[in-house]
């Protein structure tokens, strides 16, 4: 069935749109200008849009602090036994009998605090979407304004998760006659330049294989046969609209949601490898969570106060602008760290447990087998 004949669609000033040679991007003046939305176009990157006003990042407002001054006592030689055992157990070529046969000498603790801020924010991003047209429902914009950018209604997902929505503006769609094809829903065959005929892929055009008596059948010696591309008609479907002569044009707004993170782990400067604590927990003393969680204070480690309010700052100047703080969390967690010294065969040595999963970091093991390759 041939496609309904549409009239193509015409500027503003009368005249057709300026259309290069394969172009499938609609031209500007084939966008509507719609209040709120002027500067935004078709196919163009994410243009994340500044949020509403949002209130100023409060460093003095009042929280509950913690009044209990934690510490955490070393843990038993039994369970450093326990661990030093379990760590040898998992390394293929070292001996448990260090482990087993050692001699305590000093367990040191060492409280480590992580503070950890999470900043859930919502980012948003018009552009024009243009598709072929099958039917679709057209809310234009004369059933009423389209609304502003960060007022389109939008569900917000699970807090602290990242994740990303797009969604149709109400008020913005509109049908047109395809740019691409001139609303005819056909556009002119690349592959044979409209002739709905190629050179013969068997032959290379010659009309035989192996000499002037071996006639190609694929082509019956012609050295041309019909183009697969348009079936031989010197025409294709319009890659654009899909043969429907029709546009479907309206904004999409992008949504994004992301969950930033800020942490730090104040370092006691006992030779153990903080990023090692990246991957365990640790005994959670504080956590607060609302729309603009304060710096704290009052802390028994001084410098929780001082990363706190570091980390606030940093987000609200980092994303104030460009998102919307929809939630903040922030956590202060006491993470176990022993370091524990003793003797196997009169040589001294030392390790560390960390993290409430007992953790081993023994780098100088002394039961390390040698292999022969």
């Amino acid at each position: 069935m041939e496609p309904q004949q549409t009239q193509p669609y015409y500027g503003a000033s009368g005249d057709l749109p300026m259309v290069s040679v394969g172009q499938t991007v609609p031209p500007a003046n084939m966008l509507d200008k719609l209040a709120g939305y002027e500067s935004i176009d078709a196919g163009g990157e994410e243009r994340y849009l500044p949020p509403p006003v949002q209130p100023p990042y409060n460093a003095e407002g009042g929280q509950p602090q913690p009044n209990q001054q934690w510490s955490i006592p070393s843990i038993s030689e039994d369970a450093a036994r326990r661990a030093l055992i379990k760590y040898a157990a998992e390394h293929v070529t070292y001996s448990k009998r260090p482990a087993e046969e050692m001699v305590f000498k000093e367990l040191i603790p060492y409280n480590m605090y992580r503070y950890r801020l999470q900043s859930f924010t919502e980012s948003r991003s018009p552009e024009w979407k243009s598709e072929p047209y099958y039917g679709q429902t057209i809310e234009s914009s004369g059933f009423g304004a389209p609304p502003p950018p960060w007022e389109v209604p939008v569900d917000v997902p699970e807090m602290f998760e990242k994740n990303k929505k797009k969604v149709q503006v109400p008020n913005t769609a509109s049908v047109k006659g395809c740019h691409r094809c001139m609303a005819m829903g056909k556009i002119p065959c690349d592959k044979c330049l409209q002739t709905g005929r190629v050179k013969c892929m068997m032959c290379d055009g010659k009309g035989s294989l192996f000499g002037d008596d071996s006639r190609c059948n694929h082509c019956m010696g012609n050295g041309i046969e019909s183009c697969k591309s348009c079936s031989g008609y010197g025409q294709q479907k319009c890659n654009v609209c899909q043969g429907k002569c029709q546009l479907f044009f309206y904004i999409q707004l992008t949504v994004k949601w992301e969950n930033n993170k800020f942490e730090q782990v104040i370092d006691q400067q006992c030779d153990f490898p903080i990023q090692k604590l990246n991957k365990v927990t640790g005994k959670e003393l504080f956590s607060d969570q609302h729309f603009q969680v304060y710096p704290i204070m009052g802390f028994p480690e001084s410098r929780i106060n001082q990363v706190s309010q570091h980390g606030l700052q940093e987000h609200w100047t980092q994303f104030g602008k460009t998102s919307r703080i929809i939630q903040q969390r922030h956590t202060v967690e006491l993470i176990p760290v022993t370091k524990v010294h003793f003797q196997w065969k009169n040589k001294e040595n030392s390790y560390f447990v960390f993290g409430t999963e007992s953790k081993v970091h023994a780098p100088e093991y002394p039961g390390k087998k040698c292999t022969i390759m």
